[in-house]
């Protein structure tokens, strides 16, 4: 059985907080254009080892550019947040990445022990 972990609420906050700014960011990237910025249709070359093509994209708008810049800006801050913070320095050396891995997946066991 898995190592528990009692992480400060902060930790597990931020964990959450960048699990659904991640699941956000897909979201939008499923709802832009393929490119950021206008450009023309493409195919490969008739002799190339794999088909692959696109259509002509054009690029985000204004509005998309600028959540998804703000997303990941967050993103970033949170990711830098929960590998920066404190607790990691409690543990032992051999046991930080069993507890980060436990951190990455507690959500999963909060659900499976709610349900039980």
């Amino acid at each position: 059985m898995a190592a528990s972990y009692d992480f400060p609420q902060d930790l597990t906050d931020a964990q959450d907080e960048l699990r659904q700014v991640r699941a956000d960011l897909q979201t939008v990237y499923r709802r832009v254009p393929w490119s950021a910025e206008p450009l023309d249709a493409w195919e490969t070359h008739e002799n190339a080892w794999r088909a692959a093509s696109r259509p002509a994209s054009p690029g985000w708008d204004a509005q998309d550019a600028a959540e998804i810049a703000r997303l990941r800006t967050r993103e970033v801050d949170l990711a830098q947040a929960i590998i920066t913070h404190p607790f990691w320095s409690s543990l032992a050396p051999d046991d930080v990445l069993a507890a980060r891995n436990a951190l990455k997946h507690h959500h999963e066991q909060q659900m499976a022990d709610a349900s039980s």
